[in-house]
């Protein structure tokens, strides 16, 4: 653990702000409950409903910079939904949008963690399962950290539930809760240089 407290710079969609959560927590709030630290954790939420890894790519270093302190250690969360699929984007333009977010945090020396899309409309079942796969292929070659929250949740009767329960497309409170508990059995803790968490 270092010297410095952690702050870390949450980027994505609605997912990454927890939108549809009747707690208001999302996964990223569950998330920081759970990362017990020796001073204050800051996490900073930079989220934008209904975005592409083009458009997360535009704005992201600007943003983060902007929260960036000398006296922390500073990382970056990389939240990627499913906006490429309903764009019709290419895996090949999603891959290089990816690669390139963690190939400028790494010349900025910003640590980062990736969270992959999980699932949404059974329509969209395929394609999200190829673009999950993509992200985890870009985030392993380059050794970040990289959560499949699609493959464990594609047939897991409480996602789908709770799926269901809502408008098919936005989880609610335990549907975060699966999110969450598959970042923080990712691989999370170690990230950060923090013991791991019990439960």
């Amino acid at each position: 653990m270092g010297e410095l407290p952690l702050r870390l710079a949450v980027v994505g969609d609605e997912l990454a702000a927890g939108v549809g959560d009747p707690k208001g927590l999302g996964w990223v709030g569950r998330v920081s409950a759970r990362t017990p630290t020796p001073d204050p954790l800051t996490v900073l939420t930079l989220a934008v409903p209904g975005e592409t890894s083009t458009e997360l790519g535009a704005r992201w270093e600007d943003e983060v910079a902007r929260r960036l302190s000398p006296e922390a250690d500073n990382r970056l969360v990389v939240a990627l939904g499913r906006a490429d699929v309903a764009a019709g984007l290419s895996l090949a333009r999603s891959r290089l949008n990816l690669a390139n977010i963690l190939d400028v945090a790494e010349q900025r020396r910003i640590p980062a963690f990736v969270v992959g899309p999980p699932p949404g409309s059974t329509a969209d079942a395929d394609k999200l399962a190829d673009l999950s796969a993509a992200f985890a292929d870009v985030a392993n070659r380059r050794r970040v950290p990289f959560v499949d929250t699609y493959s464990p949740l594609a047939a897991h009767d409480q996602w789908l539930g709770d799926l269901a329960a809502g408008n098919g497309v936005l989880p609610g409170q335990a549907g975060y809760g699966l999110m969450a508990w598959l970042v923080l059995h990712t691989g999370w803790h170690s990230w950060l240089g923090l013991p791991e968490d019990g439960a």
